[in-house]
């Protein structure tokens, strides 16, 4: 039951349900680019929230996934410091229900707070429609959806 209120909590949020399946293109390790204003620049990937993998596979992620991650470079406030994140870009490869093959130039996330607000407050650069759609919060504050 509780499971179930914090759901509905997070959806109220802004954190809809996760829709059509994605290329996952981003293992654990990965280096991102911060697309936020918050200070960071450089981020690493740690771990993917809810992900449930096999054994011995390194867990991945894909453009919406909510992911936990380290701060590379950036403001001397921000880095070595762990945060969730969103991803926004991918380079790999994805292919949409239409037929459209989809691949941006960086791997890039935005950092949110744990009850997954946006830390920033704008967003460079274009953001995946996966991602907007899923997370409502993030669609708003982006210039441009891709």
């Amino acid at each position: 039951m509780a499971a179930k209120a914090k759901q509905r909590a997070l959806i109220a949020k802004g954190m809809l349900s996760h829709g059509q399946k994605v290329t996952r293109g981003l293992l654990a390790g990965s280096s991102l680019r911060c697309t936020d204003n918050t200070g960071a620049r450089v981020l690493r990937l740690i771990q993917v929230m809810g992900y449930k993998g096999r054994l011995r596979r390194y867990p991945s992620a894909t453009v919406g996934d909510k992911v936990t991650v380290s701060v590379r470079q950036g403001a001397p406030d921000m880095r070595k410091k762990i945060f969730q994140a969103v991803i926004v870009r991918q380079r790999k490869p994805y292919k949409r229900i239409d037929g459209v093959w989809v691949q941006f130039e960086d791997n890039a996330a935005v950092i949110i707070t744990p009850d997954g607000e946006m830390k920033g407050s704008e967003i460079r650069g274009p953001v995946a429609r996966e991602a907007a759609e899923r997370w409502p919060r993030i669609a708003s504050a982006s210039s441009m959806i891709v």
